[in-house]
């Protein structure tokens, strides 16, 4: 469903890790980055360029957000009271594309922006097609009646490659989930390691 096949593709080897956990990553086959210098030899990476790629890593994996987007939420995140890293990661995840993805009610996180878009998904009863419209404790996300038999979704809620975390609550069966809390860093389950104390380094310093 999701238009941006080849852009989840190249981000994978621009990172030159697997950061959504899937099986047909190319990076499961070759590591290195894409185009034709793509297998040259690594040097010894600067903290500004550490920096940058913890930040494009944490962007990509949410469906390669803008970086007026990215920035818009961080900014954000450095307003409110408490540790900024976790603030950006509690926002980044009560994004309704986020939350979709999370719930499996789509494969990827591309596919869940789509879904969103084309009107496929209720937040307490009402229909919501903004992505990055933002979930509250105790929403309930539910697919349309007429989307729950949509190849995408029985694809998605069969996929042994992840589980549904703790901080949602889902029905298979009756195709809901529950936002029951903003999660922390260690609640999220990434499929890398990520790195949001070096993207507020990185903003402080750009």
């Amino acid at each position: 469903m999701s238009k941006r096949t080849a852009a989840k593709y190249k981000i994978d080897r621009r990172m030159g890790e697997n950061i959504w956990g899937r099986a047909k990553s190319p990076v499961n086959r070759r590591e290195y980055g894409p185009g034709q210098h793509g297998q040259r030899r690594k040097g010894k990476m600067s903290d500004f360029g550490t920096q940058l790629r913890a930040k494009q890593k944490l962007k990509g994996y949410y469906g390669d957000l803008t970086e007026k987007q990215f920035r818009r939420i961080y900014a954000e995140a450095e307003r409110v009271r408490g540790d900024t890293g976790e603030n950006l990661i509690g926002l980044l995840e009560r994004r309704l594309d986020a939350v979709v993805y999370r719930a499996k009610f789509v494969p990827t996180i591309f596919a869940a922006r789509q879904f969103v878009n084309h009107g496929h998904v209720e937040v307490n009863g009402q229909r919501v097609n903004i992505p990055s419209y933002r979930v509250r404790e105790g929403d309930v996300i539910s697919i349309r009646e007429r989307s729950r038999q949509l190849a995408i979704v029985l694809e998605a809620v069969g996929l042994p490659e992840r589980d549904v975390p703790d901080y949602l609550e889902a029905d298979h069966n009756k195709m809901t989930a529950t936002f029951v809390r903003t999660p922390a860093l260690g609640d999220v389950p990434y499929a890398v390691h990520m790195e949001p104390n070096l993207v507020v380094e990185f903003y402080a310093k750009n």
